[in-house]
């Protein structure tokens, strides 16, 4: 209302002053005088102001009539849209302008303005293949999915835009959960533009999470082939493929192909714990124990880890602890003063029963880097060596709130994860797990309770247990002979205690304990 009220004030006073003016020119003496061909012209004040206006217009319509003539002449020499082309000029101008505000609207994020000015522009211009991707967009921006899906699949008609479609497409449906139809267009657009590095990287992504392992080491080696991936980068990660591919190597059914696929993946990356494993595991199933024993040595000197350790015990599963105690020394002395050796190490010696031999291989690793295990195994050297409960059950006390030591932690998101994976399991991220010490909250180890039970030959168990249960659960050796006067549960050593007399209760253990000492 005060907007129509304004304009029309507006133009009250300009034909008020045009009025004025008008006026003013009558009542003023003199003016112009025009000589042509003899004859001569007197123009008061207004009439010359007139004359000029005229000529203005007459010149603005020659030059109208000019490029009129010049655009008839081209349509006659051949060029078919001159004429229209003429007529939609100023149409032109108008949409152009349109689709410039509507890039400025879209870029400033004012998604409906964006919309409405995409609206003028496709009505100004005609040319869908500018203002369906302006459409598109805005409405995306503005929520209107429905019409953003019209657009792009408008965008597939044309050989030109085909592939923006496509990929605008790929994008609503990842953000609406299809990722099987999202990877199908990824695969669509990335034939249209093979070095397109988002759409390599979105397929890679979505391959590996539908386990499609042998598209993902095509989409992959495409990569490497147009140069958005380094050569280093490219084994590590062909490697982590074939080892996905292989997985399920160790059991009863696994093919040729998988075995060959875990071999592979060792090959391409020798320091990729898990591939090190699976190669070993094949190479034992194949009986070659020797090319076993080299892969895990490879990649124990590059990182030591407990999975390589299980790999390892499986080579001679039926050796007796000692024997182990001296297999395992291989590895010792490729890393001696690494963490995982020294836990190693110590595992084997309690499950030989050489409890000071134990205590020497894990050093002053439970006050230095205190976690789970190292309290745990310090417990067990405790109570194999005929310590009082009171400290069997201070180190217990102490593993159960202490760090889990390192596990598969997400270097996107720094999720852990109980068991390698290609595949962060929480972010979707590729190849982003590595061995370290979380830094967020951690849940309960399983190494601590896997750890003995396979390197004494045992079978693994299922679900890890507590920390509390791992030290008076499994830190026997199934093997091993019954010692049981030596290694006892706290009840039977409690409901001992109970049953005899304080003094020779002491006397006896101190005496006991001395002559372990003193062998």
């Amino acid at each position: 209302m005060l907007w129509s009220l304004l304009k029309i004030l507006v133009f009250v006073a300009i034909v008020a002053l045009l009025a004025l003016g008008a006026g003013i020119l009558m009542e003023t003496a003199g003016g112009v005088q025009i000589t042509v061909a003899g004859t001569e012209y007197t123009l008061g004040a207004l009439q010359s102001v007139m004359a000029l206006v005229a000529l203005v217009l007459i010149v603005w319509l020659f030059f109208k009539l000019l490029s009129l003539l010049v655009a008839t002449l081209k349509f006659l020499n051949g060029d078919e849209t001159a004429l229209s082309r003429y007529f939609d000029k100023g149409r032109e101008a108008k949409g152009y302008q349109a689709l410039s505000d509507g890039l400025m609207a879209l870029a400033s994020g004012e998604g409906r303005l964006a919309l409405a000015k995409a609206s003028r522009a496709e009505r100004y211009l005609e040319k869908p293949e500018l203002t369906d991707l302006l459409t598109a967009q805005a409405a995306e921006m503005a929520g209107d999915t429905k019409k953003a899906a019209a657009a792009y699949k408008r965008l597939l008609g044309n050989q030109n835009t085909r592939f923006v479609g496509i990929r605008g497409i790929m994008k609503q449906k990842l953000s609406d959960g299809d990722t099987d139809t999202a990877r199908q267009l990824a695969e669509k657009a990335l034939a249209l533009r093979p070095k397109h590095e988002e759409v390599q990287d979105t397929l890679l992504q979505l391959q590996a999470r539908a386990e499609d392992w042998a598209g993902a080491r095509k989409t992959l080696a495409t990569k490497l082939k147009t140069g958005t991936l380094p050569r280093d980068v490219f084994k590590r990660r062909d490697a982590v493929l074939a080892l996905s591919a292989s997985q399920g190597v160790i059991e009863e059914g696994a093919t040729v192909e998988q075995r060959e696929q875990a071999i592979e993946a060792n090959r391409l990356s020798p320091d990729l714990v898990p591939a090190a494993a699976m190669a070993a595991r094949a190479y034992i199933a194949k009986g070659k124990t020797r090319n076993a024993v080299r892969v895990l040595k490879k990649a124990w000197e590059a990182q030591p880890h407990p999975d390589l350790a299980h790999a390892f015990a499986e080579i001679e599963p039926t050796e007796t602890a000692a024997e182990r105690v001296k297999r395992f020394g291989q590895l010792a002395r490729l890393k001696p003063h690494d963490d995982e050796t020294r836990l190693v190490m110590a595992e084997l010696n309690i499950v030989a029963e050489d409890y000071p031999e134990a205590r020497r291989a894990l050093g002053d690793l439970a006050e230095r880097a205190p976690d789970a295990r190292a309290l745990t195994l310090m417990a067990a050297i405790e109570r194999g060596e005929g310590a009082p409960d009171a400290v069997v059950q201070g180190w217990l006390t102490r593993a159960l709130t202490a760090p889990r030591g390192p596990q598969w932690v997400c270097e996107n998101c720094n999720h852990i994860h109980a068991e390698w994976a290609p595949v962060c399991e929480h972010c979707t991220s590729f190849d982003t797990l590595s061995w370290k010490r979380p830094e967020t909250a951690e849940f309960a180890s399983a190494t601590g309770a896997h750890m003995l039970p396979l390197i004494t030959g045992a079978a693994k168990p299922a679900v890890a247990p507590e920390a509390g249960d791992i030290p008076e659960a499994e830190l026997i050796d199934a093997d091993a002979p019954d010692n049981s006067d030596d290694v006892s549960t706290a009840d039977d050593r409690a409901e001992d205690d109970q049953n005899a007399e304080p003094e020779n209760g002491d006397t006896e253990r101190d005496e006991d304990v001395a002559e372990k000492d003193a062998k």
